[in-house]
């Protein structure tokens, strides 16, 4: 997916960074699969605002995103790949033989016509989704699930691929992205390929008015607060502020974050600040 580049006849496009969309082919989304989507603006059911700076945007409309790819051994055709609002990468529409449509992932290098197929024994082909006990060593893939069933929860940003690099016994061992490695059930599924819209984070907005659109408000710095409002707020003059850390005093380096006693860790092999 190239990127563009805008002439510089306003401020905004000076610097701006765009998305080509060259791999998008419709612009029009399958009515049958979209939903309302209620914005938050960061507010709780109570009203109450947990998660700052956010409100506003654009009035989006929700996909469905088939994570679980249960339709096995029905043949798939990709009928279109689209923008997705609401996610970094591509969706594509796929329109199954039994007359049923979906949306999913779109893997890169996917392409309208192509058929993909879900489910045991099939060929590891990029779009397939199969059990990793089916899956060579070293094949490349994403939108894979921590427990038999529950669909993708892993590796579905844009550009985002793990790598299955060995098997023991009832586990396979995965490389995610972040440079973890884990042990995940053979009986899990995932999908062959990287996914979608790799240059993602080469774009650049170009100006505060489209991160409005995006739904993210303005973000005021600690040390420019009082000491009341941030823990890096006040001093003399333009202070540094001191250890960088958030307004509920968390520590923004080097502090641990992760809960010692997570279910997961059992599962960990290598942890990802382990990455060279």
């Amino acid at each position: 997916m190239p990127v563009k580049k805008y002439n510089p006849i306003t401020p905004g496009t000076r610097t701006r960074v765009g998305n080509a969309f060259t791999e998008v082919t419709t612009d029009t989304p399958e009515k049958s699969l979209l939903r309302k989507q209620s914005k938050t603006g960061g507010r709780n059911n109570q009203g109450r605002r947990t998660v700052r700076h956010r409100g506003g945007g654009h009035k989006r409309r929700l996909r469905e995103i088939d994570f679980k790819r249960n339709k096995d051994g029905i043949p798939a055709f990709v009928k279109s790949i689209e923008y997705d609002p609401n996610r970094t990468a591509f969706i594509a529409l796929l329109a199954y033989a039994d007359g049923e449509k979906r949306y999913i992932l779109a893997p890169h290098g996917l392409k309208v016509g192509d058929q993909i197929l879900s489910g045991d024994g099939i060929a590891p082909d990029v779009g397939n989704c199969l059990p990793l006990a089916d899956m060579p060593l070293g094949t490349i893939l994403h939108g894979l699930e921590t427990r038999p069933g529950k669909g993708a929860v892993l590796v579905r940003s844009a550009g985002a691929s793990a790598q299955l690099v060995g098997r023991d016994d009832k586990y396979a061992v995965i490389k995610l992205p972040s440079g973890e490695t884990r042990n995940v059930l053979v009986v899990c599924r995932a999908t062959v390929g990287s996914v979608s819209n790799p240059d993602h984070g080469l774009q650049v907005l170009g100006k505060a008015g489209r991160k409005r659109w995006l739904g993210r408000r303005p973000r005021v710095r600690g040390v420019a607060m009082n000491p009341v409002d941030h823990p890096m707020g006040g001093g003399e003059g333009r202070a540094s502020g001191g250890h960088p850390r958030s307004r509920n005093n968390i520590m923004a380096k080097g502090q641990k974050t992760r809960t010692p006693k997570k279910y997961s860790n059992k599962f960990i092999l290598t942890k990802r600040n382990a990455k060279k």
